[in-house]
């Protein structure tokens, strides 16, 4: 059985640019994406919505690692074939699969899954950005990834190149509660790992885990912050 919450906020922007979509395939089987576009002037937000359309129209029901990463790889031929000499919009990406017993994702960009097994945090998605290579090189820890003065520039992202690298994961879903959160970064950027659990220990449901979320995001966001934009997914075996 699963339950799904969504919600994006144009947070203190002029346009929203991110994207959240579910497609359902049954009553057991379900495709979640999250998309962050980049461009500005509305590029973005064509990008995202553009590349999530093309996932979740095309997706039956396949819950497999290549079936996934060969999506992503159309939505980036999808954006790239929209983009303009005025406006060469791209979206970051991540995307969950799941049916009962298996859960599959991918993702391009710095948007990120975080996977919780019994209110525990077990695995996180790695950003494509030059503050993530940072971290693998040793010069910062990971939570300064969240402030870097390099956090923004993406290194992977669908419109960005015709030869996309798309990482793809998989996992068995094992007896109790297994809670997925796909978000941007301008979530993820102020709400704590930390938080992310505490939060789902405590909630009824993935709308009230996403609602306590978002008020710890609200107390700390400055003027003119991101988008921001998640999916929650509790899925108990």
């Amino acid at each position: 059985m699963f339950k799904i919450a969504t919600y994006s906020n144009v947070g203190g922007r002029a346009n929203n640019e991110d994207t959240v979509m579910v497609a359902r395939h049954g009553s057991d089987r379900f495709c979640a994406v999250v998309a962050d576009g980049l461009g500005g002037h509305g590029g973005g937000e064509l990008a995202s919505a553009r590349a999530s359309e093309l996932i979740c129209g095309r997706w039956v029901g396949q819950v497999d690692r290549e079936v996934l990463g060969n999506l992503v790889l159309a939505a980036n031929e999808a954006v790239l074939a929209i983009q303009t000499p005025q406006c060469s919009m791209k979206t970051t990406v991540v995307v969950l699969t799941a049916m009962p017993g298996m859960a599959v994702w991918a993702h391009a960009g710095d948007s990120r899954l975080y996977r919780f097994h019994e209110g525990k945090l077990e695995f996180q998605t790695m950003d494509h950005s030059s503050a993530q290579i940072g971290v693998m090189l040793g010069q910062i820890t990971p939570d300064q990834i969240r402030f870097h003065p390099d956090r923004n520039r993406v290194l992977r992202a669908l419109g960005q190149d015709t030869e996309l690298k798309v990482d793809t994961g998989s996992c068995e879903l094992r007896p109790g509660r297994t809670a997925f959160l796909l978000c941007t970064d301008g979530f993820w950027e102020y709400v704590l790992e930390e938080e992310m659990a505490d939060d789902l220990r405590r909630a009824s449901d993935p709308e009230d885990w996403i609602t306590r979320m978002r008020k710890r995001l609200a107390a700390k966001v400055c003027e003119g912050n991101d988008n921001n934009s998640a999916i929650a997914v509790w899925i108990d075996e």
